[in-house]
C-alpha cells in the first residue's frame, strides 16, 4: 500500500512537533489521553443531542496497556471514533484539529446548553507520540460508519490508511516505543509505575476512568490474573462544592499534593463566574519549607484547564510577596500556546493573577483580625517575605502590604500591627518611634530609648535586616512619620529644653572637639545627648546609613572591607558622673582625658553591638585607670 504524504511541509513541521514544541517527553501521554477524553465527550454530546435511550456516562473509559516484549504503549477509548475521511483530515494534516472544528461547528446556544468541554484545539498533540515512538498505529471505528480503519505512520515518511475489522466504536492508539540511545532511556515509558505517575501528574482529573491492568495473585495459590485498576481520581476536590468537602479532605489533599507534613494555616476557595470563569483552591502553609529562603525554592500554582494539568508551577499567577502560597487554578478561559505547556501572556491570565492577589491579601487580613494567634504563627514563618515585598520594586506594593506587618512594641509583650500601634498612640505623640537591633531583648536595653520610654511612648522593635529599609520605604503610616530613636531630634523637647541643651553644648565645645580628635577620626561628631538619662554614653549615626545598615552591608559576602559605613556620632550624657570625670581630666590632665575618651567610645561600641578593633588596648586602658 502506497504511503501518503502529510498535507503540509511534513518533514519540517513534524520535526518541529517532536523536537521543539514540547519540553518534556512525558507530555505525550497527557496529549493522547486528552484526545481520548475529547472523543468520549463528543460521543456523549451526540448521545444527549439525539436523546439516546439508556445513555450512561459511566459506560465510558480510557484504557492504557503496556507490553514490554513488543515495546508498546496502547491507549484505547470508546469515544466517537473517526471515519476514513476524518483520519485523512485530522491525522493527515498536521495542525488540523478535529476537536476545534467540532467545537467551532456548535452554535453559541449549543455550547452553553450542552455539557461539553473540548480540550484539544491545535491538532498537534497527537504527534507528540513521535517523541517516544518510532511507529504509531491508530485503529478506529466511527459512530457514523460501520467500516473501521487503521492509520499507520513512522513519522516524516508519511502514513497509510487501510480498512480493518473492529467490533466496538472508538479508537485504539498503539505507540511503538523507540530503543534506548546513549542520550535517552525510553524504557521508562514501559514501566507501569512510571506511566501511572504521568497519569496522576497530568490527567488525574480527566472526567472518565483511566484504567490499567493490575497483576493479582489468587489467594492460596501462585496463579496470576489481571484486574483493571482505575488510576485517576476523576473529580478534582476544587470542582466540588464547599459543602461537599470537609476540612480533613482539604488538609489531606494539601499534604499529599504539596508534600507537607503539617496542615495548612488557611484554605482559600474561589469560584469565579462571569466574564472570566475559573476555580481555585489555595493554601497558606503553616510552616516554611527548609529551602524557602533559598534559590532552590520554586513558587507557582498548579494550572489546569478543563481539569488537565497544563503547568505544574505557573509563576505568573503569584506575586513574589505571596510566593509562599500553594494551590491549583482551573480555568477554560486561558489562551495557551500550541504545546499547551506555556501560557500566552494575555489579559485573562493577568486578570486571574490580580484577582488571586486581592483574595490572598483579603484572607490574610481576615486571619489577622479573627484568628490572631494563627496569624502570628504564620507571620513568624513568612513575615520576612511580606517585608521583602514592601521594599521590592521601589515600594510599589507598600500600601497593599503595610497593614499585614507585625512588630514587637516596648509597651506590650506581644506583636502589634502598625494600625494597632498608631491607634494606641497617646495625645501629643507625633511620630512612630522605632529601634533596630539583633533581638528584642538587646533593643530593650539601648540607652537612647530612655527618653521615649519616659514619655510613655511605644517603640517598635525591628529585628530583621530588611526592617529599616521597610520603614524608609513606607515613610509614613496613617499620616504618622516613622522616627528612629537614634535621630538627633526626636520631637520630645520643648523649645526651652532645646535652648538649654544648645547652650550646654556650646559651653563644652572645646571638650567635645578634643574627644573627637582623641578618637582619631572614628566619629563624625561628638555631642551632648538629649536622649540619655541613666547611661553615660551611646553611639548613633548621622545621615541615611544607620549603624544597623552598616552591620548588614558588612555581612554581605565580599563586602566586609568595602561596605558602606555610617557617619558615627558619639553622644555623651552631660548629667552623668562619667562626663564630669572626663571634663575634670580635660582641664587638668589631657592624657588621661584622651584615655577616658577612648574608654567611653569603646563602651558605646559595645552597647551598640559593634565590633571592637583593639580589645587588648581597651583592657589596658581600663586597668590603668582602675
Amino acid at each position: 500500500m502506497a504511503k501518503k504524504q502529510f498535507k503540509t511541509e511534513s518533514k519540517r513541521i513534524l520535526d518541529l512537533m517532536i523536537n521543539s514544541i514540547y519540553t518534556h517527553k512525558e507530555i505525550f501521554l497527557r496529549e493522547i489521553i486528552s484526545n481520548a477524553s475529547d472523543a468520549i465527550d463528543k460521543r456523549c454530546y451526540v448521545a444527549l443531542s439525539e436523546g439516546a435511550q439508556g445513555f450512561d456516562r459511566t459506560d465510558f473509559k480510557i484504557r492504557v496497556e503496556l507490553d514490554k516484549e513488543r515495546r508498546t504503549v496502547t491507549v484505547s477509548d470508546n469515544g466517537i471514533g473517526m471515519t476514513k475521511e476524518e483520519l485523512e483530515e485530522n491525522l493527515g494534516t498536521i495542525a488540523k484539529s478535529g476537536s476545534l472544528s467540532f467545537k467551532e461547528n456548535l452554535s453559541e446556544e449549543e455550547k452553553a446548553e450542552k455539557e461539553i468541554d473540548i480540550i484539544g484545539q491545535f491538532g498537534v498533540g497527537f504527534y507528540s507520540a513521535f517523541m517516544v515512538a518510532d511507529k504509531v498505529t491508530v485503529t478506529t471505528k466511527s459512530l457514523k460508519d460501520d467500516q473501521a480503519h487503521v492509520w499507520e505512520s513512522t513519522g516524516v515518511d508519511g502514513y497509510t490508511i487501510r480498512e480493518c475489522i473492529k467490533d466496538e466504536v472508538g479508537t485504539t492508539i498503539v505507540m511503538y516505543i523507540k530503543p534506548n540511545t546513549e542520550d535517552e532511556v525510553y524504557d521508562e515509558f514501559l514501566r507501569p509505575y512510571r506511566i501511572k505517575g504521568i497519569i496522576k501528574k497530568y490527567s488525574d482529573y480527566v472526567r472518565y476512568p483511566i484504567v490499567m491492568p493490575e497483576e493479582k495473585t489468587i489467594e492460596g495459590s501462585d496463579a496470576k490474573y489481571f484486574e483493571d485498576e482505575v488510576v485517576n481520581s476523576m473529580v478534582p476536590i476544587w470542582q466540588r462544592g464547599k459543602s461537599e468537602v470537609t476540612d480533613e479532605e482539604c488538609n489531606s489533599f494539601y499534604k499529599e499534593t504539596f508534600y507537607d507534613m503539617n496542615d495548612p494555616c488557611k484554605v482559600i476557595r474561589i469560584n469565579a463566574e462571569g466574564s472570566l470563569n475559573y476555580k481555585a483552591m489555595l493554601f497558606i502553609p503553616s510552616k516554611a519549607p527548609m529551602t524557602y529562603y533559598t534559590k532552590e525554592y520554586q513558587k507557582g500554582l498548579s494550572l489546569y484547564t478543563s481539569s488537565v494539568m497544563i503547568m505544574e508551577r505557573c509563576e505568573q499567577l503569584l506575586p513574589e510577596h505571596f510566593r509562599f502560597v500553594k494551590g491549583v487554578v482551573d480555568s477554560d478561559n486561558l489562551s495557551l500556546n500550541i504545546s499547551r505547556e506555556i501560557l500566552q501572556h494575555d489579559r485573562q491570565l493577568k486578570q486571574i493573577a490580580n484577582n488571586l492577589e486581592k483574595k490572598i491579601k483579603s484572607e490574610l487580613k481576615k486571619l489577622m483580625t479573627s484568628e490572631r494567634e494563627k496569624y502570628e504563627s504564620f507571620f513568624t514563618e513568612f513575615g520576612l517575605q511580606l517585608k521583602y515585598g514592601v521594599v521590592s520594586d521601589y515600594g510599589v506594593h507598600k500600601d497593599q502590604l503595610s497593614d499585614l506587618l507585625l512588630y514587637y512594641s516596648s509597651l506590650t509583650d506581644s506583636l502589634v500591627s502598625l494600625e494597632e500601634y498608631v491607634s494606641a498612640m497617646p495625645d501629643g505623640q507625633k511620630y512612630i518611634y522605632y529601634a533596630r537591633g539583633e533581638s528584642v531583648s538587646k533593643i530593650n536595653l539601648l540607652p537612647q530609648a530612655e527618653t521615649v520610654k519616659e514619655k510613655g511612648y511605644g517603640i517598635l522593635y525591628l529585628t530583621d535586616d530588611v526592617d529599616e529599609f521597610v520603614v524608609n520605604i513606607l515613610g509614613t503610616f496613617m499620616e504618622k512619620e516613622f522616627k528612629n530613636i537614634n535621630d538627633k531630634d526626636l520631637g520630645l523637647e520643648t523649645d526651652e529644653e532645646k535652648q538649654e541643651a544648645e547652650k550646654k553644648e556650646e559651653e563644652n565645645k572645646e571638650l567635645l572637639d578634643f574627644v573627637k580628635e582623641a578618637l582619631g577620626g572614628e566619629v563624625e561628631f561628638v555631642r551632648i545627648s538629649h536622649k540619655l538619662k541613666s547611661h553615660s554614653v551611646c553611639l548613633t549615626s548621622e545621615g541615611e546609613v544607620t549603624l544597623e545598615m552598616e552591620k548588614y552591608f558588612k555581612s554581605l559576602p565580599g563586602e566586609k572591607e568595602n561596605a558602606i559605613k555610617a557617619r558615627r556620632v558619639l553622644e555623651l550624657n552631660g548629667e552623668h558622673h562619667a562626663f564630669e570625670a572626663l571634663k575634670k581630666a580635660f582641664e587638668t590632665d589631657k592624657e588621661k582625658a584622651g584615655k577616658l575618651s577612648k574608654i567611653l567610645y569603646t563602651q558605646a561600641l559595645l552597647i551598640a553591638d559593634m565590633p571592637i578593633e583593639n580589645a587588648v588596648e581597651f583592657a589596658q586602658l581600663v586597668s590603668e585607670l582602675m
